[in-house]
């Protein structure tokens, strides 16, 4: 499968509990890219060969403190591009237990729990004007946070395969 852009990057989709509940990060608001956006813990390939799993593996251990030893891989998503930055995200689906997160302190400033059924309760199709480009993206609206652009792309699929255990 492939997406537009021209970075690999790879991100974990960390999924607990009853009622199945997704984890997200906060970036902090000071980021030169992306910054103040909710996404998955992932980011870019550490070296040009590196299997994707292994990248978003180690990026959650890095943003979140969640160890590979306590993610079970359950599969794939489409990848998705990002528009302004050139990144092809390959999002992989991980069921973990609970635990208490720990922050990435230079580029997490929060963590985030949502559930899937609060995301699917929080979907709509906005335009929003970004870089002072309009565009038409899915939005999930938990909270008062707001989830949009390839993340909310990755939400979306997330939902559209998982609908039937909502």
């Amino acid at each position: 499968m492939d997406a537009p852009g021209t970075k690999d990057a790879a991100v974990l989709v960390p999924l607990h509990g009853d009622p199945l509940t997704a984890v997200f990060t906060e970036r902090r608001a000071d980021l030169r890219r992306h910054a103040g956006e909710i996404s998955f813990p992932g980011g870019r390939q550490d070296e040009p060969d590196e299997d994707l799993r292994t990248t978003a593996l180690r990026e959650a251990e890095e943003e979140i403190g969640l160890l590979a030893t306590e993610v079970e891989l359950l599969g794939a998503l489409p990848p998705v591009g990002t528009f302004v930055t050139g990144y092809r995200i390959h999002p992989f689906v991980g069921r973990i237990e609970h635990q208490a997160w720990t922050p990435q302190e230079t580029e997490v400033a929060q963590i985030l729990e949502f559930t899937l059924a609060d995301l699917a309760a929080g979907h709509e199709m906005r335009r929003l004007i970004r870089k002072g480009v309009p565009i038409k993206t899915p939005t999930y609206t938990v909270d008062g946070h707001l989830i949009w652009g390839a993340t909310g792309r990755i939400v979306q699929s997330l939902l559209e395969r998982l609908a039937p255990l909502l």
